[in-house]
């Protein structure tokens, strides 16, 4: 079984919320000073080496100035 961090579903969606940051024209160190977190913590995030929870990614949206509810429909739809 593939260890959910590294599943497609989950690159996926740490794709999607890569692509709305590049929209944003938002660098990693900007969104980083927004959560209050170092640029590592989103360098991390985008690179597949830490997983964030629902709570995160809900945070993650509003920092990007976007819908969590959009951007996991996004998400599903890239399936």
């Amino acid at each position: 079984m593939t260890d959910s961090l590294h599943s497609p579903e989950y690159k996926s969606a740490i794709l999607i919320l890569r692509q709305v940051r590049l929209e944003k024209d938002l660098t990693q160190q900007q969104v980083a000073k927004r959560l209050g977190k170092p640029q590592s913590y989103i360098a991390k995030i985008e690179g597949g080496e830490r997983r964030i929870d629902v709570a995160e990614f809900a945070r993650l949206a509003e920092v990007l100035e976007s819908d969590p509810v959009v951007l996991f429909k996004r998400i599903l739809k890239s399936k």
